[in-house]
């Protein structure tokens, strides 16, 4: 994490952090920054990936740089999945030490027919409870791939993370309610609280 002055906010340095994967599946950058709203450049050559996480970057006001590519020949499941990964790296490594944090954020989101809920803790604890019902379609994206995705997020970043939708019937519509509920769940949780000086828990740590 690099130290920057700063004339406004309570931290006196960005909270950023870079991620590099590579493995024989993927190769994925991901920067972040948590207390600026740009730049936002997400090329993943998943373009229903891309949408999601450009509404994720510009609904919490991160910063968010991803470059990823992956072998889609065969499907978008370990591409979808490790940018799940190095996105939750990047959260933890970002967050540092979580002092002063809010630490809970929640949103119910509503887009157009769809509703969703999210929740999230920045505990430390890894966990996924994920209640999303998408209909089935031939073509197009796999929807049911998103569950992977924010598993691996929440395991990486770990935190604990509730999704549940509650009313929706076009997937497109659905799966943004989730991106943008979390979106500003996770930068409730993220932003500093005046009242909070150290770390938001009785056991000393997060």
């Amino acid at each position: 994490m690099t130290k920057t002055k700063r004339k406004i906010g309570v931290c006196p340095y960005f909270r950023k952090a870079k991620i590099k994967r590579e493995t024989t599946e993927t190769k994925i950058t991901t920067e972040m920054n948590l207390d600026r709203p740009g730049p936002v450049s997400v090329k993943t050559t998943v373009p229903f990936m891309d949408h999601m996480l450009n509404l994720f970057a510009r609904h919490s006001g991160f910063s968010l740089v991803i470059k990823a590519k992956g072998d889609t020949e065969i499907d978008d499941h370990h591409l979808v999945e490790d940018i799940g990964i190095t996105l939750g790296q990047a959260i933890e490594k970002a967050l540092g030490k979580k002092r002063g944090i809010t630490r809970y954020g929640n949103f119910l989101l509503p887009m157009d027919e769809a509703l969703s809920y999210v929740a999230v803790d920045l505990s430390g604890r890894p966990y996924l409870e994920y209640d999303v019902r998408f209909k089935f379609q031939k073509q197009g994206f796999d929807f049911d791939l998103l569950k992977d995705f924010f598993y691996s997020l929440a395991i990486n970043a770990r935190i604990t993370l509730h999704i549940e939708m509650k009313k929706g019937a076009n997937n497109h519509h659905i799966a943004e309610s989730v991106f943008k509920g979390f979106a500003r769940a996770l930068s409730q949780a993220v932003a500093y609280n005046i009242k909070q000086k150290g770390i938001p828990s009785t056991k000393g740590r997060l």
